[in-house]
């Protein structure tokens, strides 16, 4: 099958990336990151999935970054805690975007590595994902059947920058919420 993977960071997509292509899937990388702040910091994410791009050789595509997409969404939950409302915009605006661009590529699925952190609820990704794509999205939990622990022995073999946020300013603040 032909997955669209919206690729996040470098470190998430590792693991992801070698499950999806172990399994047979064809990955087709999307980073698609408005949310992420200050781009210094979107930069080094892009360098890392670009990197991992290259380990497992997938094309990985990445539109233009323009920040004030995400502000534009997020509007009045400046102030919701990480975990929260805020995020689950965040996670729409993001595979609203993976999802349309699957449909233009002819992609068979679409699905996120946003699922492989243990910071992030997967039921919310996935509940997320489903009401944007229907059956055209994956549903999973990529940090299931040790798919965390392997995105960071991947990392560390390949050096690569290991973020401590989701990538918003307003994370930066708000201490997280694992699983939430």
């Amino acid at each position: 099958m032909k997955i669209v993977l919206h690729i996040c960071c470098g470190v998430c997509a590792a693991g992801v990336v070698e499950r999806l292509t172990r399994e047979g899937h064809e990955v087709l990388g999307y980073f698609y990151n408005p949310n992420i702040h200050p781009l210094a910091e979107y930069n080094r994410r892009l360098e890392m999935a670009q990197r991992v791009a290259q380990e497992f050789n997938f094309p990985l595509v990445v539109p233009p970054y323009i920040p004030q997409e995400w502000y534009r969404e997020i509007v009045s939950l400046e102030s919701e805690p990480e975990g929260g409302k805020r995020c689950e915009v965040c996670f729409r605006v993001r595979l609203k975007q993976t999802f349309d661009y699957m449909k233009e590529q002819g992609g068979d699925a679409f699905t996120t590595t946003l699922t492989v952190s243990p910071q992030k609820s997967a039921m919310l990704v996935n509940q997320v994902g489903g009401e944007l794509g229907g059956e055209r999205f994956l549903v999973r939990d990529f940090k299931k059947q040790e798919g965390f622990k392997r995105s960071m022995e991947l990392a560390k073999k390949w050096a690569l920058y290991r973020q401590h946020y989701c990538g918003c300013v307003y994370s930066q603040t708000s201490p997280a919420r694992p699983g939430s």
